[in-house]
């Protein structure tokens, strides 16, 4: 209970515990008087005497939150479609026989797969999991992990051959991503001028996700070039106790410069442990600005103001954490896989 109450805002938390004090009396005295029927139009969701309200205002700041859920259950719905292919697949196999499905699975499908010790050393790295933690428990799971991994990847090879020349209609309709008006306002930018796909992020110079985010977008431009253009826009989280000065050192080399913004940016990310003031300073040297002013910009506090306003937004837009993307409004939540943000660029670009 106390996890979820501190996910809630305090008024959402009032009427969940409402809920669960009401469940937990033998005999409720009371309850809402809801009536539930069909909706008068698709724009009301629910009527109090002649207010209504209406379906925009509803989900208003929730739409992340009825996204990941939307597509919870549609993943769901997937893998259960896949697994029933796939025991489709197997059992129209002549080369089945009289193996079982983890057999056939293993000795034909999988066949070949085998978890080395370079891929353990890649995982540990990518996910900077720290060397005190390593040990043979350790190493053990993460075997057993990318073994799965593997697995997942060769069953959708052999469907995907299965498949070639008999496509599955599949009807179960896929979560669109939730689009939202955000503008680039002041941010810092790079990338082509009339590029037809804009991506801003909303990001924190000490999240160690953002900085995997950075990875991601510098993919994107090798990829797409001048066909992008990405904004930057500061959400430092109250937890990360140098993040805020961090935005500002970055803000006060954006003054001299759009370039010494970015390249602030690269340095910040490329080793988060270095964002202290004294580290701000000299990684902005080292970037080319001019120390004097800079030093004053960041004693004066003089983008306190602007920061706060970028954090004002992305509340309003309802984020909750680090990196959040939007391209042409649309939402990317987290430091997702490049293919994620490739398959929403590559329909904007088809538009």
């Amino acid at each position: 209970m106390k996890k979820l109450m501190g996910k809630l805002t305090p008024l959402m938390a009032v009427a969940v515990l409402t809920i669960v004090v009401i469940a937990c009396q033998k005999e409720a005295n009371s309850k809402p008087n809801f009536i539930f029927k069909p909706a008068p139009s698709t724009d009301v969701v629910a009527s109090i005497g002649s207010d209504k309200i209406m379906e925009k205002d509803f989900v208003k700041g929730i739409e992340s939150d009825l996204y990941e859920a939307e597509m919870k259950v549609y993943e769901i719905k997937m893998a259960r479609l896949q697994s029933m292919l796939l025991e489709r697949y197997m059992n129209a196999d002549p080369d089945k026989k009289g193996l079982t499905n983890d057999q056939f699975l293993d000795q034909k499908i999988a066949k070949g797969t085998k978890v080395s010790d370079a891929d353990v050393e890649k995982f540990i790295k990518e996910r900077q999991i720290p060397k005190e933690q390593i040990n043979p428990e350790i190493k053990t799971r993460i075997v057993e992990y990318l073994t799965v991994e593997q697995k997942k990847v060769a069953v959708e090879k052999w469907i995907a051959e299965k498949t070639k020349k008999t496509p599955v209609e599949v009807y179960l309709k896929k979560p669109q991503l939730p689009v939202f008006d955000v503008q680039l306002g002041d941010a810092a930018v790079k990338g082509g001028g009339d590029a037809k796909v804009t991506i801003i992020e909303f990001s924190d110079f000490q999240c160690p996700f953002c900085s995997k985010g950075a990875v991601i977008l510098t993919a994107l431009e090798k990829k797409y070039g001048n066909k992008i253009k990405i904004g930057f826009k500061h959400f430092p989280l109250p937890f990360h106790a140098q993040a805020r000065l961090a935005a500002e050192a970055s803000m006060c080399a954006k003054e001299q410069d759009m370039k010494y913004f970015w390249k602030m940016h690269d340095a910040m990310f490329a080793d988060q442990s270095k964002l202290d003031k004294g580290n701000l300073i000299a990684t902005a040297k080292k970037a080319g600005v001019k120390e004097a002013e800079f030093k004053a910009c960041l004693e004066a506090g003089k983008y306190k103001a602007k920061i706060d306003e970028s954090v004002a937004e992305g509340t309003n837009l309802g984020i909750k954490s680090t990196p959040t993307f939007f391209v042409n409004g649309k939402l990317i939540s987290g430091a997702q896989p490049i293919e994620v943000f490739s398959d929403v660029i590559d329909e904007e670009l088809a538009k």
